[in-house]
């Protein structure tokens, strides 16, 4: 999720040589999915249409968010395995636990065309620059070329304006990407139902904001010293932030995780920081570094020491974004109040 996850061509196929799935594409833009409810199902993904003649049996997902995808729709007998860092994965107290439990956890390392070889994967899940990317070959044209097929995460679809991601806001992209699933794996209705729950635990969580209240503005801190990582328009924690009540302050930038300038959060003078909790700096070496950074001093966010902190698998596309809306709610309330 750190900025390396650069954007590029629309590009996404499916081959299901293994399971035999008659497979055709087309790239239009605006194609909407299309499912009959039986199989030949074809749907849309960042682009292009896809035809499935059956479902998937041997997917491979990379990164924690996707995998709950895969497991909130209950599809672990579709599985061969996930890719995610220890850090992501081992902890005791993740939804879905009994996902990681029944399905191999095949590397904490970066995802690679063996490692999809060696599982006998028929479908590889993961995102551009969630796994797919040009600088190790590790694309969908390249796994096509091996008979694998990829459905790429919809929050990292890549919008076609020079190496920017983003194609509609964040929490449609989960919407979306569970949709789709559903119908390439015929279970439409639990996706229906997933999407329902989520939009209601949303639709309760903004119960208590006052529609002409002041919204308090919000700036999400990933990492960085000398330029900080944050999200844009289409990465998650946008609307994240905004459905609990906030201001994004990075809201007007068109992409999903990026880089700004210090200067540009002293200007901003957000109220709350946001951090993303992951990698080898810990969310509170994170906290100390921010509340000792003398340009900061300043910030309001800082000078009231109002931070507060998400996980990774919260802010990126999952189904834990909802529960991230609604603890974000509560933590907005007490800064109104």
């Amino acid at each position: 999720m750190r900025i390396t996850r650069t954007a590029a061509a629309l590009v996404t196929v499916v081959a299901l040589a293994g399971c035999g799935a008659k497979v055709s594409e087309s790239s239009e833009p605006g194609d909407k999915a299309e499912s009959s409810g039986h199989y030949p199902v074809t749907v849309s993904n960042c682009g292009v249409k896809t035809t499935y003649d059956k479902a998937p049996r041997r997917v491979v997902t990379n990164d924690v968010g996707i995998a709950e995808i895969m497991f909130a729709l209950g599809l672990e007998k579709h599985m061969a395995g996930y890719v995610a860092p220890d850090y992501r994965a081992s902890r005791q107290d993740v939804p879905w636990k009994d996902g990681y439990d029944k399905v191999k956890w095949l590397s904490k390392k970066q995802i690679n065309k063996e490692m999809v070889l060696d599982a006998k994967a028929d479908l590889v899940f993961a995102g551009w620059n969630y796994g797919f990317g040009e600088g190790d070959n590790f694309t969908p044209a390249a796994l096509k070329k091996l008979g694998i097929g990829s459905y790429v995460l919809t929050e990292s679809c890549r919008s076609g304006s020079g190496n920017e991601r983003g194609v509609m806001p964040p929490l449609e992209a989960l919407y979306t990407d569970l949709t789709t699933l559903g119908k390439i794996f015929d279970v439409e209705d639990r996706a229906a139902k997933l999407v329902a729950g989520f939009r209601k635990k949303v639709a309760d969580a903004q119960a208590g904001i006052p529609k002409d209240g002041k919204r308090p503005s919000v700036f999400l801190y990933d990492d960085g010293r000398d330029k900080p990582v944050t999200s844009g328009a289409f990465a998650g924690p946008h609307d994240i932030i905004t459905k609990a009540g906030g201001d994004h302050v990075m809201g007007d930038i068109k992409d999903t995780w990026t880089t700004v300038s210090w200067e540009t959060v002293v200007d901003r003078r957000p109220e709350v920081i946001v951090i993303n909790n992951y990698g080898a700096v810990s969310a509170e070496e994170k906290k100390r570094f921010l509340l000792s950074y003398p340009p900061l001093k300043d910030v309001p966010a800082i000078k009231n020491k109002r931070i507060f902190v998400l996980d990774y698998v919260d802010l990126v596309e999952s189904p834990r974004n909802p529960d991230a809306i609604a603890a974000l709610a509560g933590y907005l309330k007490g800064v109104r109040d």
